[in-house]
């Protein structure tokens, strides 16, 4: 495939990192030069320091047989109006913008459309992370929730602590304890090392354990494993920037909400839009406004702000003051890994919810779904098996069967409604939705090829 990146900032190189081993022929286009050196210097893409929305610069770049042009710029207009000349002057088939600006996203039915800006794929970092973290405050001890098949199975990571329902306990027992349910461990990583599970293994303390079951029976799991955790109620949110009101804004009426807001002009903008939610002038690193505010008694502390150590520095107070789970906005991938599991409960990074997103649009073979995981060293797909068992590799086989590569685990398979947790003689079918959990993202391609149709297969 050939791919023309818009932006060589952190999601524009993160996207290569993903995509250049896997036979693509990228460009590379930046205005400064810095990054695109660095980037070359990483990685076997062509690059191209130019003005990504010039006619001339996407001549340059290719874009005349482009099968994609994926626009990640700092600046939605750039990103827009590529995507425009890209399809007016060189009908690129597929085009992919990330857009920001909550103005255009209000309009994206009328504005996004092949009449007007003709974006096949629109990416929006802040509706993402919202969505994310409405999930994870919608489970109360999940790390990370995610959606497959329409939302029909999901897969959900929690963290074994010592005093809850996990440590020391074997897998086989967790399937005593849930007769009712059907629930499949897909994986665990311990101390960063990602440990192949059977009915045998022992959970220790610390392990993130990933789990997939149908999404009716999520909440009874959780409810299992992680029984001192009670719902959450009360919300304080650090930054009324897009995502703080976004967010303020979908959980307002079922939790009670105090946003934190530095910017007085800022602040009156969010009493005006909000309608149950208390908004706060001031900062969330000054203790004594957390002290008048009684952060001991809130459940969740969000630190949301586009300046990462204050996020990182109010976080630690909120926890040190009594907050129950703190869940904290990370944009630097190095800091991500510093802090989470200590002061800081849940890391979010910006960059992975976007990767994510995008990558789904850009995987080979037929992938519905990419997702990345653990910060970007994992990732789970959800793949359609096509084909005969003469045509594909993975229709009329059973599970045990798959040439997966080690560690990589069918969580489950859907089949229509039907949420079919995966067992070792589980046989795929023609049109069955698969769910892959790939502990190391390098397997990534070895695994899409298993999805890949073709006219004849030796295996």
């Amino acid at each position: 495939m050939r791919i023309i990146i818009l932006g060589a900032g952190q999601v524009g190189r993160s996207l290569v990192e993903h995509l250049v081993s896997e036979k693509n022929h990228i460009t590379v286009v930046d205005t400064n030069p810095d990054r695109l050196q660095m980037v070359h210097e990483l990685h076997d893409v062509n690059i191209l320091c130019a003005h990504g929305a010039h006619p001339v610069t996407l001549s340059k770049a290719g874009a005349d047989d482009a099968d994609m042009l994926v626009a990640v710029t700092n600046s939605d207009e750039v990103n827009m109006i590529a995507c425009q000349v890209g399809q007016s002057l060189f009908h690129v088939p597929n085009k992919v913008a990330r857009v920001r600006e909550p103005g255009y996203m209000e309009q994206n039915h009328a504005l996004f459309a092949k009449a007007a800006v003709p974006v096949d794929v629109l990416i929006n970092p802040e509706a993402l992370i919202t969505q994310h973290l409405k999930k994870l405050i919608r489970y109360p001890g999940a790390l990370q929730v995610i959606n497959f098949a329409g939302g029909l199975a999901q897969l959900v990571a929690v963290r074994a602590t010592t005093g809850g329902a996990l440590v020391g306990q074997r897998i086989s027992a967790l399937r005593e304890r849930l007769p009712a349910v059907e629930i499949r461990v897909a994986a665990i990583f311990r101390q960063n090392h990602a440990v192949v599970p059977d009915g045998d293994t022992l959970i220790q303390d610390g392990d993130e354990v990933f789990f997939v079951a149908a999404r009716p029976d999520i909440r009874l799991v959780l409810n299992e494993l992680r029984r001192r955790e009670k719902p959450y109620k009360r919300l304080v949110i650090a930054g009324g920037g897009n995502i703080g009101a976004r967010l303020a804004s979908v959980l307002e009426d079922d939790y009670r909400v105090k946003v934190i807001e530095q910017d007085m002009g800022r602040c009156q903008y969010l009493s005006e839009r909000l309608r149950k939610a208390t908004v706060l002038y001031g900062s969330a690193s000054d203790r004594e406004l957390l002290l008048e505010e009684s952060i001991e008694s809130a459940d969740v502390f969000l630190a949301l702000t586009n300046d990462d150590e204050a996020n990182i520095m109010s976080s630690m107070l909120a926890k040190r003051m009594g907050a129950r789970t703190v869940i904290t906005l990370i944009s630097n991938p190095a800091y991500a890994e510093l802090v989470q599991g200590g002061s800081i409960d849940i890391a979010i990074s910006p960059q992975q919810a976007t990767i994510g997103a995008l990558l789904t649009h850009v995987r080979r073979g037929d992938v519905v779904a990419v997702h990345s995981l653990r910060r970007g060293t994992a990732e789970a797909m959800e793949a359609v098996a096509h084909g005969d068992p003469q045509s594909s590799q993975v229709v009329g086989k059973r599970i045990d069967e798959l040439p997966l590569p080690p560690g990589a685990m069918v969580g489950a398979v859907v089949r229509g409604e039907d949420v079919i947790i995966a067992h070792d003689s589980t046989q795929i079918e023609e049109g069955d939705h698969v769910i892959v959990l790939v502990p190391d993202k390098r397997d990534m391609q070895a695994v899409e090829r298993l999805f890949q149709v073709g006219l004849t297969f030796l295996l």
